[in-house]
């Protein structure tokens, strides 16, 4: 039998663990935390100034394109009731997620490609920091996209821009935008009649009392994810660490070059909104913890850039 002492340091080990596998999340550092919002409404509105974790920079910035796909954690226990970045209090069974660099709170659809499930969740918390995460969304989000036993998931993060946008507005104090309405569809008029049609002359006009003056509008309410689960074809998918992105062949060649001790290496061309770049990119990775191990290798080693991709 263990003692007390030993019991409890057993317990303590087993809780490091856990929180090391799920992620985490923890307000930036040289930032200062937002004041606690008040109880069921969302927090202060933050997008924040670059910042740097375990060698490796992030850069906030409001991205309404925002795309990506990556490896995605969980996070619950040991942050059940904390605030988060932009002032909230934590709860594990809502539907929220930390992101390093998207503002807070912005609304994002987060698809699992291991089993096309897919749901909205609310940004409102930075991280996470280990591996180089792409999310860390909370315990309840993690059961309904069906990698809560499992611990990560390649995923697909994708920003929902109006109803970022609104949220935004919100959080700011200012007037949200109205939800975008469909075009109106075009109606074709009738051809003329050529015939005298006699019209009836409307009775003078009754002068009505004066009305009480219309009561405001109702605030605005806050965009909030649904909880609704929808199901998306799933294909195959490979896991590969991209080490840098280039608009010259040359430059993505030498770094290729450099890494060829690492792996496979391969230059992928792409076009970003009408530019061509080159991604160097190694793999495809056997597993998630053969990608964790390399990218660490990469990182130690100065490409801090280096990060997990779904492909």
């Amino acid at each position: 039998m263990i003692g007390r002492a030993g019991a409890a340091l057993a317990a303590a080990v087993t809780t490091a663990l856990l929180l090391a596998a799920c992620g985490s999340s923890q307000t930036a550092p040289g930032t200062r935390p937002s004041p606690p919002a008040a109880p069921g409404q969302i927090g202060s509105y933050k997008v924040g100034t670059p910042y740097q974790i375990r060698g490796v920079w992030y850069h906030p910035v409001v991205d309404y394109r925002y795309n990506e796909t990556g490896i995605a954690s969980w996070y619950g226990p040991g942050f059940h009731g904390r605030l988060t970045a932009n002032g909230e209090r934590y709860d594990q069974h809502d539907l929220t997620a930390a992101h390093p660099t998207l503002p807070m709170p912005s609304l994002v659809r987060v698809t699992n490609l291991e089993n096309g499930r897919s749901l909205k969740l609310r940004i409102n918390d930075r991280g996470p920091f280990a591996n180089n995460r792409i999310i860390d969304v909370s315990q309840r989000a993690a059961q309904l996209l069906g990698f809560e036993r499992q611990g990560t998931a390649s995923v697909r993060v994708e920003v929902l821009e109006e109803e970022s946008r609104q949220l935004a507005a919100i959080a700011r104090g200012e007037q949200a935008p109205p939800p975008r309405q469909p075009a109106p569809e075009v109606q074709v008029a009738a051809a003329p009649v050529e015939t005298v049609q006699r019209e009836q002359v409307p009775p003078p006009a009754q002068v009505q009392p004066a009305q009480a003056a219309p009561a405001p509008a109702p605030a605005p309410q806050a965009p909030q994810p649904d909880g609704v689960v929808t199901q998306e074809p799933v294909r195959p998918t490979s896991l590969f660490i991209q080490a840098g992105s280039f608009t010259e062949y040359g430059n993505a060649s030498r770094l290729a070059e450099r890494l060829t001790p690492h792996g496979s290496v391969q230059i992928e061309p792409a076009a970003v909104e009408g530019r061509s770049f080159y991604r160097v990119r190694i793999g495809p990775m056997a597993s998630v913890d053969q990608a964790d191990l390399l990218l660490d290798r990469l990182i130690s080693d100065g490409y801090t850039e280096s990060r997990v991709i779904v492909q």
